[in-house]
């Protein structure tokens, strides 16, 4: 899947905190400071973990799907998906000296969404960098919460469960920079519908969603996208205006976010009447 190029698109833009942001970094070992620390980088800024964007962009994408058709993204908690392991291994001894059979037969198993982001078997197509703070609006300026745990029985705080933590104050920017390579049409489409998710503040980021924390907004700034399609006259150019940084470089990506959503909805549609057809046939 990855051994030839064919395209890339680099999405840079911001990501503004608009309420709070608590992304923790587990329970402080400091003699004094704050129970519940943000993660921080070396020069002691908030840092957002690429990880943590992609798994809440999976996530909310992987909601969409299943409700449409399960088999679009797996539960990996489900006995089938667990049981799923047998399989590729099977077909790991099958092509051991096939490499595109394997790749072949290994995207035949994967569900959608993992064949974007990846799964055990198959590598993501999709990265995102750690979200660094932007340094000239950054003035080092934490806030401190509190908090405590509620027992269930007496609805009063539990005895021992105060604590406080720290947050990421409203207004704050991150840069933000991801990568997609060897992506479908449709893949891509389905990346569209998830960062339109961020772009308008309905994904959530970090700890006390309940409470209103984490709601950020991303402004895609660019969208730089290549597509040698498969042609070496093509790949030669590209790669020599990379070197010499030719400003006509890149199409711009945001011209086809359309294009490619239509190519999501055309292949969720058509997959899911092949999938009605079959179930009808059996039936009868």
């Amino acid at each position: 899947m990855f051994d030839t190029f064919k395209n890339r698109l680099e999405i840079t833009g911001t990501l503004i905190t608009v309420t709070a942001l608590r992304i923790s970094a587990g329970r402080s070992s400091e003699p004094i400071g704050t129970d519940l620390p943000v993660i921080k980088d070396a020069l002691g800024r908030p840092l957002i973990p690429g990880s943590s964007f992609k798994g809440a962009l999976r996530s909310r994408l992987e909601n969409f799907l299943r409700a449409i058709d399960s088999s679009y993204a797996e539960d990996p908690a489900n006995f089938t998906t667990r049981d799923k392991n047998r399989v590729i291994e099977d077909i790991k001894q099958s092509y051991q000296n096939n490499d595109l059979g394997l790749t072949t037969a290994l995207i035949g198993v994967t569900d959608r969404v993992s064949r974007l982001f990846g799964s055990p078997w198959i590598a993501s197509k999709f990265q995102v960098r750690d979200l660094t703070v932007l340094p000239d609006y950054w003035f080092g300026q934490y806030q401190e919460r509190d908090g405590v745990a509620i027992d269930r029985d007496t609805e009063t705080a539990a005895d021992g469960k105060l604590y406080d933590f720290q947050v990421v104050p409203s207004g704050t920017p991150f840069e933000f920079r991801a990568v997609v390579e060897n992506a479908e049409a449709w893949e891509l489409g389905l990346l569209m519908i998830g960062l339109y998710q961020f772009e308008t503040e309905q994904i959530p980021l970090g700890g006390g969603r309940s409470r209103g924390l984490g709601v950020v907004r991303l402004e895609i700034e660019n969208m730089n996208w290549i597509d040698v399609d498969n042609d070496p006259e093509k790949l030669i150019s590209y790669l020599q205006k990379l070197v010499a940084q030719d400003s006509d470089l890149y199409v711009d990506g945001k011209q086809l976010r359309t294009n490619w959503t239509e190519a999501l909805v055309n292949h969720l549609r058509q997959n899911l009447t092949q999938s009605l057809t079959v179930t009808d046939s059996s039936g009868g």
